[in-house]
């Protein structure tokens, strides 16, 4: 067995697997990536409805297809008649440095939706090569190769 003691990574040891197994299945209740809303998408059954929380300016600038645009603010007085309680929601904002997704996440969990926010946001969507819709129509760049595998739609992980 080897000696942890000097290594940065192992000054909290790991959780005991049970423990991990709780965390690591509550984090996927929370989160989606981007290669997994966009394989959902693609196939015709998502199951949820996506949601753009970023103002007009974000919204009008790209946006993934099919999104709603729901800025935060606006949640309290537009969601009901917006979106189906019944359906999981899925939301998005800028990207990784950004709360947005968090913060309109927790605005309708407070509302009674079950919701996901989509880890990396626009940023990572538009990053992988995936299409956006912007004033000139759709658009797609390819992806970024530290990103994610060229012509791909997820990572195969």
């Amino acid at each position: 067995m080897q000696n942890n003691a000097t290594s940065a990574a192992l000054t909290v040891p790991p959780a005991h697997p049970d423990a991990a197994v709780t965390f690591f299945e509550g984090r996927l209740s929370f989160q989606a990536d981007v290669s997994d809303v966009r394989a959902s998408l693609l196939s015709g059954h998502a199951g949820f409805a996506l949601i753009d929380s970023r103002g007009v300016a974000g919204w009008q600038q790209a946006r993934i297809p099919g999104a709603l645009h729901l800025p935060t603010a606006d949640i309290p007085t537009r969601a009901a008649a917006l979106l189906d309680p019944a359906l999981p929601v899925i939301t998005y904002c800028w990207g990784p440095g950004c709360d947005g997704a968090t913060r309109s996440a927790l605005a309708l969990a407070r509302l009674g939706y079950r919701v996901k926010e989509m880890i990396g946001g626009i940023e990572y969507w538009i990053r992988e090569g995936f299409p956006v819709r912007t004033p000139d129509g759709v658009e797609q760049r390819k992806a970024d190769p530290l990103t994610a595998p060229p012509g791909a739609i997820t990572c195969a992980c």
